[in-house]
């Protein structure tokens, strides 16, 4: 964050529908790399130091409203949506009434949009420290490209000044031709809002835009200057889906690039999605696939394999999950290792050294040091001690229809294969289960469970029954029927 001398005030306009996304949703409100777009151009603005930042909201405003409540943010309602230049005004009147008498003549005013989320910070910043070094009373920030086709063009006088703005239906042939183009973003001298409350509506739409700014400083005298992009990609927006997509890669090739000058590998960078939020460590390994999301944060040499896809979890250093595992609000503890095809949920939280094998999934639990659950095991709503291995096909079996029940399996207990733990339960340290039980008592510390039906054979049972089926076994089971005709 950089203080500069004068405060500053930004507005984001965030009011439009955004017919053409085809969605219930707001248009601001749909997501690019982790965040809705609205969010990335808040973020922006509070890198910059901004004293306020007023959202105007308009169609879904509530939705926009709620989805905002934590960003420290005002909100302007554009109960009619009469351009640009009005949307402004709403901001620029909401910001006005929340400041003392007085407070606003020294700020610098910034319009911002809620569906550009590209902008860079950086980018506002040099804009900034430009427009304050040149005393500008208006600073456009601009664009080049060979073809401005859908762009307003900047027209500049013999000085080399921007004279006006030209929109393209307005455009001459010469015109046309112009690849500077007006990206909508304006810094401004605290004279905005006197201006803003001059813009007329005398246009065939009877909008009101916020481009006549322009106009109007130039007619105080003053000049407007240009901020030029480097990177012309940094404004463009998002009508569509498709547009949405676009942003989409965009963001994922930077954040991917940004990781990868930090120290980690991504085998594959174009099949790997992290979004904003995520922090890696150094050495990470992601492998082609992987998704990481929310407020996931991984250590340093965390291998994450092919397809797995890890959300809001965190993963200490030499943690390794293999292949096409899911991974949700868990906390792994360093030199575990996950999968492949395994699941934590929510709420579960490995020790150090932990392994869980393949198709193994856990919810609300806890495993301390060097507990194994090696194959096809169900672990939920269950503490357990250090060094207990878990036989393949165990399941905690934690609801009884009605409820959930806590069981407490102690350390260095072993339990075998296909056990079902009937919760509430606790299973003492260096306690047994043999293999097959289905345990519905507590387990003394030291003490062998086993609670399975004693085994009996029945003699030629198999003979008496299907033999009795002779007709039908012939038919649908004809293997079957060869082993009875050698039994005669």
């Amino acid at each position: 964050m950089t203080a500069y001398r004068r405060p500053l005030d930004v507005v984001i306009l965030a009011a439009g529908q955004g017919t053409r996304m085809n969605s219930a949703l707001p248009k601001v409100l749909h997501p690019v790399a982790g965040r809705p777009m609205v969010t990335w151009a808040v973020k922006a603005a509070q890198a910059l130091g901004a004293r306020n930042v007023v959202v105007v909201t308009g169609h879904g405003a509530e939705q926009v409203e709620a989805a905002l409540a934590t960003q420290h943010v005002m909100f302007a309602r554009q109960e009619q949506r009469l351009g640009t230049g009005h949307a402004f005004l709403c901001g620029i009147d909401a910001l006005s009434a929340a400041l003392p008498a007085g407070g606003q003549e020294d700020a610098d005013v910034l319009v911002l949009y809620g569906d550009t989320p590209l902008l860079r910070s950086t980018t506002l910043e040099a804009m900034l420290e430009d427009h304050r070094a040149r005393g500008s009373a208006l600073t456009l920030l601009t664009g080049e490209l060979p073809d401005a086709t859908g762009y307003g063009r900047i027209i500049r006088d013999a000085q080399g000044e921007v004279e006006r703005i030209v929109e393209q239906k307005d455009a001459t042939p010469e015109q046309e031709r112009v690849g500077e183009f007006n990206s909508g973003v304006y810094l401004m001298d605290s004279r905005a809002g006197e201006l803003a409350h001059r813009i007329g509506n005398d246009n065939a739409a009877g909008e009101y835009y916020l481009t006549d700014l322009l106009g109007l400083y130039r007619a105080e005298g003053e000049a407007a200057h240009a901020f030029k992009l480097t990177d012309p990609d940094e404004v463009m927006g998002a009508n569509d889906r498709a547009g949405l997509a676009d942003l989409e890669m965009i963001l994922r090739r930077r954040i991917n690039a940004r990781h990868m000058r930090a120290g980690v590998t991504l085998q594959d960078p174009e099949r790997i999605s992290i979004e904003d939020s995520v922090v890696l460590g150094r050495d990470v390994t992601l492998e082609p696939g992987v998704i990481l999301r929310g407020q996931t944060v991984l250590g340093e040499d965390v291998t994450v394999g092919a397809y797995s896809v890890v959300t809001d979890s965190v993963l200490e250093a030499g943690v390794v999950v293999k292949a096409h595992s899911v991974l949700e609000g868990a906390h792994v503890g360093a030199g575990s290792d996950v999968g492949p095809f395994a699941r934590l949920r929510p709420g579960t939280v490995l020790g150090e050294g932990v392994h869980i094998g393949n198709f193994v999934e856990t919810k609300n639990a806890r495993l301390d040091t060097g507990v194994k659950a090696g194959h096809l095991a169900y672990l939920g709503d269950v503490q357990i001690g250090a060094e207990t291995n878990v036989g393949a096909g165990t399941i905690v079996a934690n609801y009884d229809g009605v409820n959930k029940h806590h069981t407490r399996i102690g350390a260095g207990v072993f339990i075998g294969s296909n056990s079902t733990i009937i919760a509430p339960r606790t299973v003492g340290d260096a306690a047994f289960i043999a293999a097959g039980s289905a345990v519905h008592d507590d387990v003394p510390e030291g003490a062998m469970a086993v609670a399975r039906g004693k085994q009996r054979n029945i003699e030629g049972w198999s003979r008496r029954y299907w033999g009795g089926l002779r007709d039908n076994v012939q038919k649908k089971l004809p293997w079957l029927a060869g082993w009875l005709e050698r039994q005669d």
